[in-house]
């Protein structure tokens, strides 16, 4: 991708949680991060978590966000020359994002409201509770903003075989299309109906919810065409591949239960970021209006 040139969005904040431990007083808890990873990884993620907790020293009750003992996790705004370059390419897509979204916004008389991006190393603290490089990046509505352990971008180019700056974009975009959803309601509204579903009809509408997210990347992507380089649609369908909920399961041994999945399958994913990236716009992301 083509970023040298792209202004890096001022919305940002890292966080140092290597004082040990997580305070409290973020709010959200137990009733906003286990939904989170449940709804990222099903019932499973939420015991892999729980252990991974355990085994790392930390205490699980920081989950309900009574603090786990320990010093609070420091927020800071260093300067933009001080980044890494990987969180300074972070940025520059956010305000890509910023850019694109605000003209959408516009041309239907709306202002966007952005999100911030927040950087943590292998622990950190949200409005929905711990913030943990397990989870992967993540969208949380209670504060509007999207967590990033950035170590995430390694793991996708030695686990899952996507380097490139255009997954970095992927990734970035489908969490802002997260953001996307709360500002319009229609987040407020899918958690509303996944209450009064069963188990499988809420993954199913987690799904949805899932690709229409990865329809936003490609419609930030699709209306940012200076940014695209040979390669980069290429990048991203190989990233959209390897994250579909059934390559996932195969490459951890296991049959692929479709009723468990809550993003996707491989080409359920790389069909709607290829429909974002071929119509830039967000009124062809319906995934709600009819079969997926």
């Amino acid at each position: 991708m083509r970023l040298d040139d792209e202004q890096e969005s001022s919305h940002f904040e890292v966080q140092d949680g290597r004082g040990g431990g997580f305070g409290g007083g973020m709010g959200g808890g137990l009733g906003m991060l286990l939904p989170l990873i449940g709804s990222r990884f099903g019932c499973g993620g939420i015991v892999v978590v729980l252990i991974v907790m355990a085994v790392m020293g930390m205490n699980p009750l920081s989950l309900v966000g009574g603090g786990g003992g320990g010093q609070p996790v420091q927020t800071e705004r260093p300067k933009l020359e001080d980044l890494s370059d990987v969180q300074r390419t972070s940025l520059r897509v956010l305000g890509s994002t910023e850019r694109r979204w605000s003209d959408i916004f516009k041309a239907e008389g709306q202002s966007y409201p952005p999100p911030t991006l927040v950087f943590y190393s292998q622990n950190g603290q949200s409005g929905c509770g711990a913030a943990m490089s397990a989870m992967g990046p993540f969208y949380c509505p209670a504060d509007q903003r999207i967590y990033l352990d950035t170590d995430f971008f390694r793991e996708m180019e030695t686990r899952f075989n996507a380097p490139g700056d255009f997954p970095i974009g992927y990734i970035i975009a489908h969490e802002v299309g997260h953001h996307i959803q709360t500002v319009t309601g229609e987040a407020d509204r899918i958690r509303k109906a996944q209450q009064r579903a069963s188990e499988a009809e809420g993954n199913a509408l987690q799904v949805k919810m899932e690709l229409q997210a990865d329809c936003y990347a490609g419609v930030w992507a699709a209306r940012d065409t200076n940014l695209m380089e040979p390669g980069d649609l290429e990048e991203g369908m190989r990233a959209a591949e390897a994250i579909g909920d059934d390559t996932l399961q195969r490459a951890a041994g296991r049959r692929p239960v479709p009723e468990s999945f809550t993003h996707g399958t491989s080409a359920q994913r790389m069909q709607w970021l290829r429909k974002g990236l071929s119509t830039g716009d967000p009124s062809q992301c319906d995934t709600f209006g009819g079969a997926i």
